[in-house]
């Protein structure tokens, strides 16, 4: 079974986002080690650009794995102020350490989120 941590917070698309989620706030955002189980092997990772500004819900990337390519989704509402650039060369970060050196995005927010599932409620959505 994936692990899902404590003391971070998740989207219904499997992104999740760590950090205080409080408008002008900067956080940093991934995708599950569920979502990244389910992809497979992740061979390209294609983030939203730093400066572009992102709605939670919203696509703002792709993920390429080996079975499919996969929509990246936005967990948060904000500016995007730095990515992973590790990922151009290692995409398979996402897969070997997704809550770790395989963040993809961090988001300067606008706006807070009410919609963000804690460890516990994500856990139940994944059973």
């Amino acid at each position: 079974m994936a692990e899902i941590p404590d003391g971070l917070l998740y989207s219904e698309e499997h992104e999740w986002v760590r950090g205080d989620v409080s408008p002008g706030a900067t956080v940093t955002v991934g995708i599950t080690e569920y979502a990244a189980e389910a992809l497979g092997d992740v061979v390209y990772v294609e983030p939203p650009s730093v400066g572009e500004d992102v709605r939670a819900g919203d696509v703002c990337g792709e993920l390429e794995s080996t079975k499919a390519v996969s929509e990246l989704y936005s967990p948060v509402t904000g500016t995007v102020t730095e990515v992973n650039g590790q990922l151009e060369n290692a995409p398979d970060l996402v897969n070997s350490d997704a809550y770790g050196d395989g963040w993809i995005f961090k988001v300067e927010l606008t706006e807070s989120n009410e919609d963000l599932l804690d460890a516990d409620a994500y856990g139940e959505k994944t059973e």
